[in-house]
């Protein structure tokens, strides 16, 4: 297994994060629709119960 991690040659503030910063934005994105589409749905119910 090899790795490009070496621990002697860290330095602070170097690391590429930007698909980490991406994969976060799309994961916060998809969680509000979910939640906006959940209280749509309790509304409709709400409104239209029978």
């Amino acid at each position: 297994m090899s790795t490009d991690y070496d621990p002697d040659k860290y330095v602070r503030g170097e690391m590429d994060i930007d698909s980490q910063h991406a994969a976060f934005a799309g994961f916060i994105t998809w969680a509000i629709r979910v939640t906006l589409l959940s209280i749509a749905v309790c509304l409709f119910l709400l409104i239209f119960r029978t």
